[in-house]
Formats: structure tokens, C-alpha cells, sequence
């Protein structure tokens, strides 16, 4: 099947001008300025793009596809997120993520979310282990996790200075960085180590450690979380200009915004300002994640639950409300996360590379269509193709 993308404004996410796009089943096959239609040739689809940016479909690195919480008792534990949730966020490849509860959400139902999100279309890879330490894994080991199932990329999201944490000691956490690094070695694989921070005093004390004392490279570790008060905002652009990435959480309520979470937009442009790299910044939503807050005494007092779609909108409110070029913005769910990833087959658009795009409208940034592995999913805004589940 042939689609070809006419007349659109390309940023691939590197500004290419006015490009038509063709894609041949679920692949990108050709960039150029005009591409002919031929005559009595095989159907194409025409998608006219005119007055539309394209850009790559968004990868969304840390997501709760079996949803997650748990903190308030059974009854908080969050639902499972649902394919249109994905698709009308622009998100057209996804990690999926344990979190908190690693005791009724198993590595088994995450591998199977996985799988059951790819059928429906959009592209699903899962780390291994939850917030605890000792990690649980399939296998019951990290690196045969990595090597041999094709899913699991990582480890994670292992979570460090946070009351809900296994307090991991500094040998604890080399060790499953080590067992990550080899496994991804070994595969071909990021072998990732997604790192939970939370609020606590300690900050990214653990992994900077790590840095100073072995031999682990710094982009190994993928820390998340990063913008949830100004100290540990801080402490992420020191770390961060040491050569390491750092990911914001895009999903947030205004109590936490009120206590003095950085928001994503704003804390894009602080970076920027302050000499970070950009392409050592991610954004990834935590959707489906419960969000709770805790009174002084740690306290579970409520939770809403974390959203998809706050991901191309701390993008959109980069470019519109900080002055940020869509050019560099778009990175940080596009090119950043696949590298940060090693997927070289997502994050860009160019020959040969999955035909994943997000259209969006040039006056408002409002999203269009979205296209995952030549599929259509979305268009003008209303979802095309929906989960096995969803009415």
C-alpha cells in the first residue's frame, strides 16, 4: 500500500521546508521536494498536507500501560491505558513502565499490554522491574530479560530518594546497571536504566556517585522526574551538563505546580539558557500513573492520574508561550528519546525509517493526523482506528 503526503511544511525534526512524503507499506520511501504521481500505476493514497507542519511520530518514554498507583488502597489502582489515548496524544511509540506496585502488577500482564498495543497498531517496547530492589524479572535475570525478549529495552523505572523506594545502596544500584549494560551490549539494546527520583533530600546524589566512582557511562541512566521541585530542577542541570540526560515529567496538577514543580515548558527553556544540550533533554507524560499527594506526615491524601496528551502540550506551550523554535522543541519527544532509547528506526523522517508522523496545524499546533507505521490513526483530530475495547 502506498500513501504519499503532499505539500506539508517538514521538520524531520531538523527544518526541511515544503516536502512531499511517500511511504510503501509501513516504511518511509522517499523525501523529495515534488514527488509525480504516476499514471495507471498502483493505488496511492493522497494526503494533502497544505497548510500543516509534519513532523515524526512522538515517543513517549515512560508510561503506565497497565496503569499503575495503588497508594491510596485497591480501589486507586489506576486503569489500563487505551489505544485512542495513544494516538490522539500523537504518541506512535510508547515504553511501558511498572512503577510503584510491583506485587499485583506483574512483568507478565506488561509484556502482554505490550503486545496487545502493537497489534492495535502503534509501536510498544517495556523496561524490566519495578520501583523495588532486588529487581523482579521474567527470567530472574536482568540480562537474559534484555537478550532474549524482544520487548524489554531497559530496566526500570527503579526508584531512588522517595519514601515508596527500596532505599537501593550504591552497590545495589552498580550492580543493575551493570546486568542492564551487558544485557543491552549483548542485544543490541539500549540497555537503559530508568531511574525514578523523587523529593527526597538525596537528590541525584546515587547516580552521580555512580559517575565518580565506576566505569558505567553517564547514558546509561535515563532519570525521570526531574522538574518535580526547583533543588532537584537544579541539581538535573548540573548532572545534566555533565554529559548525562535527564527526562520531565509532563503530567501534573496544579497543587504540585503550586509546591513548586518546575513546568515542562519552563524548565525547557532554563536549560537551554543555562548551556544543557538539548539533545540531552527528553519529556515523557508518566500517563496512566496515579499522581498522589501526601500530607506532612507522608500521608496518602488523594490522586488524580497522569495524561497522554500533557505531552505535546508542554511542547506546544515551549513554542507558543516560552518562544522556543518548533525546530528544537519537537527533539525532545521525537530524536532525543529514540536515541536516549537506540531506536534508530523511530525519531525521524527519513528514507527508510518507520513511517511514524504527527500533522499538525500551522496557525494553533493543534494535532491533525497521526500516521503509525503507515497507518492512519488519526484524522482531523477524531480517532479512525480504535482499541479492541473502546466503543
Amino acid at each position: 500500500m502506498l500513501t504519499l503526503i503532499k505539500n506539508g511544511e517538514v521538520y524531520a525534526p531538523h527544518y526541511l521546508g515544503v516536502k512531499d512524503v511517500l511511504i510503501a507499506a509501513d516504511k518511509i520511501a522517499y523525501v523529495a521536494e515534488q514527488i509525480e504521481i504516476p499514471v495507471q500505476f498502483a493505488p496511492i493514497k493522497i494526503i494533502d498536507a497544505t497548510g500543516q507542519f509534519v513532523v515524526p511520530g512522538f515517543i513517549d518514554a515512560h508510561v503506565h500501560i497497565i496503569g499503575g498507583g495503588g497508594e491510596g488502597g485497591f480501589k486507586t489502582r489506576t486503569p489500563e491505558l487505551m489505544l485512542s489515548d495513544i494516538t490522539t496524544s500523537g504518541v506512535t511509540t510508547l515504553v511501558g513502565v511498572l512503577g510503584t506496585d510491583g506485587t499485583t502488577r506483574r512483568m507478565e500482564s506488561l509484556l502482554a499490554k505490550a503486545r496487545a498495543l502493537e497489534e492495535e497498531g502503534v509501536s510498544c517496547y517495556i523496561h524490566t522491574g519495578s520501583y523495588q530492589v532486588p529487581v523482579k524479572t521474567l527470567t530472574n535475570r536482568i540480562e537474559d530479560d534484555i537478550i532474549l525478549i524482544d520487548k524489554i529495552i531497559g530496566v526500570g523505572e527503579i526508584a531512588i530518594s522517595d519514601h515508596r523506594s527500596s532505599q537501593p545502596t550504591f552497590e545495589e544500584l552498580v550492580r543493575i546497571a551493570t546486568a542492564a549494560r551487558n544485557g543491552g551490549i549483548l542485544s543490541g539494546k539500549a540497555g537503559l536504566l530508568e531511574i525514578h527520583v523523587g523529593d527526597g533530600k538525596e537528590k541525584l546524589s546515587l547516580l552521580e556517585k555512580i559517575l565518580d566512582q565506576t566505569e558505567i557511562p553517564a547514558r546509561h541512566f535515563h532519570p525521570t522526574h526531574i522538574n518535580r521541585n526547583m533543588e532537584l530542577f537544579t541539581a538535573g542541570i548540573s548532572y545534566a551538563k555533565r554529559g548525562c540526560y535527564v527526562d520531565f515529567t509532563t503530567s501534573t496538577i496544579p497543587q504540585f505546580l503550586e509546591e513548586g514543580e518546575v513546568k515542562c515548558s519552563t524548565g525547557l527553556k532554563i536549560m537551554l539558557k543555562q548551556g544543557v544540550p538539548i539533545g540531552s533533554i527528553t519529556f515523557s507524560s508518566d500517563g496512566q500513573a496515579s499522581l498522589p499527594y501526601f500530607d506532612d506526615n507522608g500521608e496518602f491524601s488523594g490522586l488524580q492520574v497522569g495524561k497522554m496528551s500533557s505531552l505535546f502540550q508542554e511542547v506546544r506551550d515551549a513554542v507558543i508561550e516560552e518562544g522556543i523554535p518548533l525546530e528544537q522543541a519537537i527533539q525532545v519527544i521525537t530524536s532525543n528519546p529514540a536515541q536516549v532509547l537506540k531506536l534508530p528506526h523511530k525519531g525521524s523522517i527519513q528514507k527508510g525509517k518507520d513511517a511514524d508522523f504527527v500533522m499538525l496545524d500551522k496557525e494553533t499546533l493543534n494535532i491533525q493526523t497521526v500516521i503509525a507505521r503507515g497507518q492512519i490513526m488519526v484524522e482531523r483530530g477524531v480517532p479512525v482506528v480504535k482499541g479492541t475495547f473502546e466503543s
